[in-house]
Formats: structure tokens, C-alpha cells, sequence
């Protein structure tokens, strides 16, 4: 006798969709940013203590490691902030179909790397 329920979707049969995708990337640029965040206060902590340790920091976010935390830190942010966007008009009862759901997705994806751009762009210029 064959068993008549159906399977469970295993990630190996399952079919993404671009709101499974920015679901989980929202969950976690969340937690990243939380760290982010974390390792904002310990900096700031960190600067209390002198001048000598300014120099130090300046001079990590001179570096390539530095300035790639800054600018995954800025799109983190700005992605974390347009997925809440679209969450907040799912809460108000719209963006439920699925095209509207996809295209939100998009936007959410590619807005954020634009934000990203855009507010490095303001950075270099204020420089």
C-alpha cells in the first residue's frame, strides 16, 4: 500500500521565487545588521579612549577590508530598509498577488544596490 501524502519540498525539488529569495536575504541582513550595529558601538567605545586609537581606525577603513565593510554595511542597511518598506504594505493589505510580489521583490533586490551606489557616490563627493 502506497502512502497517499504528499512530500515534504526539499530544497533539492523546490522552485525559488524571488519572495523565498529576499525573505531569507531580509532574515539575514537583519542579524548582519545587528552586528553591524554592535561593532558601531564598540568603535565609538573605542574612540573614547584616546587619539591614538582614532588613527588606528582610520587607517583600517583606508584599507580594502574597511572599505568593503562600509560599503556591504551601507547595502545591508539599504536593503533591510526597502524589504521593510514592502512589508509594511503587506501589513497595510497590499502587494499580496503574485506579479506584485515579484516585482516588489525586484525592486527591493535592485533598489538597494542603487541606494548602495548612490550614497557612496554622495560620500566620494562630499570628500
Amino acid at each position: 500500500m502506497k502512502d497517499k501524502n504528499p512530500l515534504s519540498p526539499h530544497i533539492q525539488i523546490y522552485s525559488w521565487h524571488i519572495s523565498s529569495l529576499v525573505s531569507i536575504s531580509h532574515r539575514i541582513a537583519g542579524i548582519v545588521n545587528i552586528l553591524i550595529i554592535t561593532l558601531i558601538c564598540c568603535w565609538i567605545a573605542y574612540l573614547l579612549l584616546g587619539n591614538n586609537n582614532y588613527e588606528i581606525i582610520f587607517n583600517f577603513f583606508g584599507t580594502y577590508l574597511g572599505k568593503f565593510l562600509i560599503v556591504g554595511s551601507v547595502w545591508s542597511f539599504s536593503f533591510q530598509a526597502l524589504s521593510e518598506i514592502r512589508h509594511l504594505f503587506w501589513d497595510l493589505g497590499f502587494g499580496f498577488e503574485i506579479k506584485t510580489s515579484n516585482i516588489t521583490g525586484i525592486l527591493v533586490i535592485f533598489g538597494s544596490f542603487i541606494l548602495t551606489i548612490f550614497f557612496i557616490l554622495i560620500k566620494n563627493s562630499l570628500l
